[in-house]
């Protein structure tokens, strides 16, 4: 079975309760509605600025911290976290839940979906029916497509496994720390295994095991990821500080 612990940390997500034990990890997006249905909405713990406009303003919560730029539409229910930054020209839909510390973009769409802990949703995208996890970052102009051309029932396809879902609408599902370049169409029923990496401009479907290397036509092992390339830059610039400090440069 293809469980959230292979995709997600949820030790610290305030909304685990989304996914019950040995349920699937897409299952969360069966017991969405339900959840925001028997949860206390209506807590809003920010000022909201003229020009953002919010609809059934009863069904939606948005945490402490939260900046929201003049332009956004929020449409409840839906819950936002903590320390969240929605920018100008964002569209949430109804059925939204999202963790602490994420950064949607300015003209992202996002409907019927569930967000980690600081996931990023950049400008232009469009997440549907979908599932982000701890971090993930999505490029510019990502979709996350949701419904088939066929309208048939979308399946997930697990190492070389197929899972009907019972959903004519399901996006895509990403693990902790996946990184999607610019322009990248995610077609429905898409698995992305924790800290895999893609290239822009790729169409991805299927599954990818955690720390792949997408790219046109290939995919091959992560040798790092983009937070370790980082932490290595950072230390070699330091290092070469220190050499030039005692060098006298």
């Amino acid at each position: 079975m293809v469980f959230p612990d292979l995709f997600f940390s949820l030790q610290n997500y305030a909304h685990k309760d989304l996914w019950k034990e040995g349920e699937p990890v897409w299952s969360a997006l069966f017991l969405l509605s339900e959840y925001l249905n028997r949860s206390a909405l209506g807590k809003i713990e920010i000022k909201i600025p003229k020009g953002v406009h919010l609809e059934n303003r009863e069904l939606i919560s948005i945490g402490k911290g939260t900046v929201i730029e003049p332009g956004v539409y929020i449409k409840g229910p839906c819950i936002i976290g903590k320390n969240c930054v929605i920018r100008h020209g964002a569209y949430i839909r109804e059925s939204v839940v999202m963790g602490d510390s994420c950064v949607i973009g300015h003209s992202a769409e996002l409907k019927h979906s569930i967000l980690l802990d600081s996931a990023h949703a950049a400008h232009f995208v469009y997440v549907g029916d979908s599932i982000l996890g701890n971090s993930v970052n999505l490029g510019a102009g990502v979709k996350c497509a949701n419904v088939r051309l066929d309208k048939r029932e979308v399946q997930f396809t697990f190492e070389g496994k197929k899972f009907k879902t019972g959903l004519k609408k399901a996006g895509a599902i990403l693990g902790d720390g996946a990184q999607i370049g610019c322009n990248c169409v995610l077609n429905p029923g898409t698995l992305i295994g924790k800290e895999c990496v893609s290239y822009p401009l790729v169409n991805l479907g299927g599954y990818f095991p955690a720390r792949s290397k997408i790219r046109p036509g290939s995919i091959e092992p992560l040798r790092r990821t983009a937070v370790e390339i980082l932490d290595s830059v950072v230390k070699g610039a330091k290092t070469n500080a220190k050499t030039n400090a005692k060098a006298g440069k």
